[in-house]
């Protein structure tokens, strides 16, 4: 009977004691910073997440990686509440990512500090799946384009803006004069000795391997891009803007009719790098949704070892951030 007690009695201390919340230690918020100085933006990079965005009237689910921050502005605090942050995060971020949801975000960085933080810093990254039809046949192919939101609260004023990578094709100008004087220097020595040249035979000449003895060359490209927003713009329409503008994006799925057309479209759009950055410049000065911009062009060349290289922007503030 009384070991029965007794065990009864054990029970229910183990029952209090797992009812009861543990006082765990609090070290950041504890002991004050040895050295009283504010910390511009603490947080984390890199945290793993999925997000929900919404693209042409489809939604999709989206892994994804984010940094999060804020400013650490009461200098005596030896440190913020780190785990709030993602938490703030993991809550939110469960509704399609748009302007007003960043905005929510970014508050709600700062207030869960409970007064450590005035400002507060979101970047969140990842791979946008695009289904883009061919050239000219009835073909479809995923593209996928690296890209970002990104977003600043200082005070209570809100920056955002959006970036991203985008490839297409370049042939150069000066490579393609040099191949065509080539071409009409082979053809007026093959056809030097004929005092009458019928349009049958240039036609069957231009059809020989021979005939065609240089051809410009060609490499493929990147636009690096970032634009700060005065409202919220659909990742298509901007991707659609800068693909358009430069006339030569690359292609997934293609049949002959289609590598046919893309060749084409790079013998009648060639471009230097400065041409590249001009065209994406005026297409952007022209969107009525976007503030500022900046954008690093660089041609991936097949004649040099290096790059070449244009950068564009909307300011001469905006300079530094190329």
């Amino acid at each position: 009977m009384q070991q029965t007690q007794a065990l009864a009695n054990d029970t229910r201390i183990l029952k209090q004691m797992s009812q009861t919340k543990k006082e765990l230690p609090d070290i950041s918020h504890e002991i004050k910073a040895h050295i009283e100085e504010t910390v511009e933006r603490v947080g984390m990079e890199n945290i793993e997440m999925p997000i929900m965005l919404k693209l042409g009237g489809e939604q999709f689910l989206l892994p994804a990686t984010i940094n999060a921050f804020v400013s650490l502005d009461k200098a005596e605090a030896k440190g913020i509440h780190m785990s709030r942050l993602y938490l703030t995060l993991k809550k939110k971020l469960q509704k399609p990512v748009d302007f007003a949801l960043v905005q929510e975000i970014l508050s709600d960085f700062k207030d869960n500090q409970k007064g450590l933080s005035e400002n507060s810093f979101v970047k969140i990254s990842f791979t946008l799946p695009m289904n883009r039809p061919a050239l000219k046949s009835e073909q479809t192919g995923w593209r996928q384009y690296p890209v970002y939101i990104q977003a600043e609260q200082k005070k209570d004023k809100v920056q955002l803006m959006i970036g991203g990578e985008i490839m297409y094709s370049s042939t150069c100008p000066c490579s393609a004069a040099l191949s065509r004087q080539l071409v009409q220097e082979k053809f007026l020595s093959d056809f030097a000795d004929k005092k009458d040249l019928s349009v049958e035979a240039v036609s069957e000449w231009l059809k020989l391997e021979s005939s065609i003895i240089a051809t410009p060359h060609a490499q493929r490209s990147v636009a690096k891009f970032q634009v700060q927003l005065k409202e919220w713009v659909d990742f298509k329409e901007l991707i659609d803007l800068i693909e358009d503008s430069l006339g030569t994006p690359v292609q997934a799925a293609v049949k002959r009719e289609d590598e046919q057309e893309f060749a084409r479209l790079n013998a009648t759009n060639l471009m230097f790098c400065e041409d590249a950055g001009r065209r994406v410049k005026v297409a952007l000065k022209s969107h009525e949704k976007i503030e500022e911009f900046a954008v690093h062009l660089s041609h991936k060349e097949s004649l040099h070892p290096h790059d070449a290289v244009s950068m564009v922007t909307s300011s001469e503030a905006w300079q530094a951030r190329l």
